[in-house]
């Protein structure tokens, strides 16, 4: 049998594991499964474990107010040894491009335990956008032994890497297992979020969903973005709902500039099925996350993305998201021509999904138990 601990911090990570920690445990003859949480956010990561009902086998705890980068690698790597000494696992799997990604990654390597990345080789070719996602998962690329691609574009970019072309396997992206795994969810939970966005939604107005909260936005970035929010915000039949980072940098700036503004709702974080429902509900998504890129085109949701580049370009390039970075003309133009010009969003709302079809996590299980030894699965994985 073998030993597979699954760690993750964060709550995008908690939500792309989710579906491969169930698929997983339906092999106990197989596989040892146990699950290690960083906590590096620690109530956005609670939300997302009940809903998924994951309870960790290992809880570090790790989060500390104001704690920085320098802080929490150390403490995610210290932290990791006594978990990898006492349970000593077969395979680590890390998800993404977190501080906890790679510096599990690298506490493994330090015991020689094999790692294998799920949502490998996503690039941007720029090391300080995203900050510091972008060095974290080129780091974790180096250490894994075994990489699942979302996209062949991912693929490509782990070739060009020089990463062996028989360590490298396209998935599709978990994100859209736990998609759809949350919207059968979503219809019968009793999350006191979902009752609230539901009566926040009421109406006819068409809904902006916004979400922001990237480093490299600090700044200009974000005085920006507010003022171009405010401005879209003046539109008749228009709603924001803008559930607001816990970042204290985030909170703070947001909050000193659209309070108390005309159809701009700030919210607190939303629970994972209430922001699924807002998704399923809303009109359009402006956001500067990567999941979100990844999230909408299921739903069939235009996305603005408030970056000046970004990992996941198979969206962009099957016309569901727009590129417009931080540049306050650009986000109102852009708006504006999705809520009033209907051809344009009938295109971007129609598109292929470029993620997968809801069978990432199981391809990932069923190659893993072609590497220990099954056969049969090579057999049907070939067919």
């Amino acid at each position: 049998m073998q030993r597979i601990l699954l760690v993750f911090g964060t709550r995008p990570e908690a939500i792309k594991m989710a579906p491969l920690v169930r698929e997983l445990l339906r092999y106990p003859d197989q596989f040892q499964t146990r699950v290690c949480v960083t906590a590096q956010h620690r109530a956005m990561l609670d939300q997302v474990l009940e809903f998924f009902d994951i309870k960790p086998d290992y809880d570090l705890n790790l989060m500390m107010p104001d704690q920085d980068l320098h802080g929490l690698t150390s403490s995610v790597i210290t932290a990791m040894k006594p978990v990898l000494e006492d349970f000593k696992p077969d395979f680590v799997i890390v998800q993404g491009d977190t501080t906890t990604t790679a510096a599990a990654a690298l506490a493994a390597f330090y015991l020689g335990i094999k790692v294998c990345h799920v949502e490998a080789g996503l690039r941007t070719h720029n090391k300080l956008a995203p900050f510091p996602e972008e060095i974290n998962r080129r780091l974790t690329s180096v250490i894994a032994d075994y990489h699942f691609a979302p996209t062949q574009s991912a693929r490509e970019n782990l070739l060009q890497e020089n990463i062996p072309d028989e360590r490298i396997l396209v998935t599709g992206n978990t994100v859209v297992d736990a998609l759809l795994l949350a919207l059968e969810k979503v219809e019968t939970s009793e999350d006191p979020d979902i009752d609230r966005v539901k009566k926040l939604s009421e109406g006819e107005e068409k809904i902006i969903l916004v979400t922001g909260h990237r480093r490299e936005n600090f700044g200009d970035g974000f005085e920006n973005i507010c003022r171009a929010i405010k401005e879209v915000a003046q539109n008749e039949n228009v709603k924001i709902i803008y559930p607001v980072h816990l970042n204290p940098k985030v909170q703070r700036l947001v909050h000193e500039r659209l309070d108390n503004q005309p159809n701009i709702h700030l919210l607190k974080p939303l629970s994972y099925p209430a922001f699924v429902w807002l998704m399923k509900r809303c009109y359009l998504i402006l956001t500067d996350s990567g999941g979100i890129q990844e999230e909408a085109p299921v739903l069939g949701k235009p996305v603005l993305v408030m970056r000046d580049a970004t990992e996941r370009m198979e969206a962009v390039e099957s016309g569901n998201v727009i590129m417009v970075g931080t540049d306050t003309a650009k986000i109102v133009s852009s708006c504006h021509d999705l809520l009033y010009e209907s051809d344009l969003y009938h295109r971007m709302s129609q598109v292929h999904n470029p993620y997968g079809n809801g069978e990432a996590s199981w391809l990932i299980v069923q190659h893993l138990r072609e590497v220990t030894g099954d056969r049969e699965t090579k057999k049907k994985i070939d067919c």
